[in-house]
């Protein structure tokens, strides 16, 4: 009897993701299975009212102004072990092939080297990172088992 194929694929310490809802492209990503959530690099947040509706603006590392409607707040434990209150939205993130409906924190990490941060809430039951590796854009696990 043949093994049934995995559907996990291979990623490294650091990957290109996308972003379709957000139209960015290409962006460098650090995978970091210590991290839980996702963060992307943000600054410039302000809580607007438009029409009665509240809306959150922001600007990415890509200088670009969104402007959303679905957001929430959520404490969150950064890099120093602080806890500091983070906006929350929820976009679509595509690694390699797969495409994954997923909430991002916007932080800011102008003085971090990577803009994106992928956590392992986003990984889990995924992909399996190979800490030796870089830019795989999601190898299948299938091709490495041969």
């Amino acid at each position: 009897m043949l093994a049934k194929p995995h559907k996990l694929k291979i990623i490294g310490r650091r990957e290109y993701v996308n972003f379709p809802l957000l139209n960015i492209e290409h962006v460098e990503a650090k995978i970091d299975t210590g991290a839980y959530t996702c963060a992307i690099d943000c600054n410039h947040i302000e809580l607007k009212n438009e029409g009665g509706k509240k809306t959150l603006s922001f600007r990415l590392f890509n200088n670009e102004t969104y402007n959303v409607e679905e957001f929430t707040r959520k404490k969150i434990k950064n890099s120093f072990g602080e806890m500091e209150e983070r906006y929350i939205i929820k976009t679509l993130i595509s690694i390699g092939r797969k495409r994954i409906k997923t909430t991002i924190s916007l932080s800011d990490r102008g003085n971090m080297r990577y803009p994106v941060l992928i956590g392992r809430r986003l990984l889990k039951g995924k992909f399996i990172i190979d800490v030796n590796l870089i830019y795989t854009n999601g190898l299948h696990l299938n091709t490495l088992l041969k």
